[in-house]
């Protein structure tokens, strides 16, 4: 089935995109990501270039369904969801660890973008199309 390229089927692929791309830097250069990305990483604890590469799979997994969820609409709801999960937790444990003083207090706001935003935009998207498709199946 074609997926319309409508807003939804653009994000979907932006989503992908972007998770892509910070998967391949985890994947072919942890150490450039471990020490470049502006998220202070070095924060979190010392380098690790397997548990990084680790990390980089889940981002890749999670990029891969994106994109097939953009391009595969009647797989869009799981797709979503799944991914919704994974950045929920990724956020939850960054609350918890900035909570509890394992991370610095600027993580609140050095995490905000590209940590916290992410799951609270895609928790609606994904509730919306879970409930889109019980109403078509």
């Amino acid at each position: 089935m074609n997926a319309r390229r409508d807003l939804t089927w653009w994000l979907l692929i932006a989503g992908g995109g972007v998770g892509a791309a910070n998967a391949a830097w985890m994947l072919v250069a942890p150490l450039s990501w471990y020490h470049g990305l502006p998220a202070d990483v070095p924060d979190t604890g010392p380098y690790n270039e397997h548990f990084v590469r680790d990390i980089g799979t889940a981002f890749a997994t999670m990029a891969v369904a994106l994109v097939w969820a953009a391009v595969a609409p009647r797989w869009r709801a799981p797709l979503v969801a799944i991914v919704a999960i994974f950045l929920s937790a990724h956020a939850a444990l960054h609350v918890f660890d900035t909570a509890r003083g394992f991370l610095d207090a600027h993580h609140w706001l050095l995490d905000a973008p590209a940590v916290y935003l992410p799951p609270v935009v895609l928790v609606p998207f994904a509730w919306r199309c879970l409930r889109r498709a019980a109403v078509t199946t």
